[in-house]
């Protein structure tokens, strides 16, 4: 559903969220989290992880061709 760049800055911004709740149960290293969103069909999801999670990401040509930076390049 989002292409590799949307999922790395969502990632990176609930990485700020969850980190600015200061909770005292969080490490002090990068936080692991898993997201999944379900999008309006059934076929449209996204799984969002931590970015230190994920080193080499697969890209989907469909999801990345939907992110508006990416489809203005062409």
């Amino acid at each position: 559903m989002f292409s590799v760049r949307q999922k790395r800055e969502i990632s990176g911004l609930l990485q700020k969220i969850l980190r600015a709740t200061g909770h005292p149960e969080l490490p002090q290293s990068e936080i692991q989290f898993a997201l999944h969103v379900w999008g309006a069909a059934p076929h449209s999801w996204a799984d969002i992880r931590n970015n230190g999670a994920i080193e080499n990401p697969d890209m989907n040509p469909h999801n990345e061709m939907q992110d508006p930076r990416i489809a203005g390049d062409n």
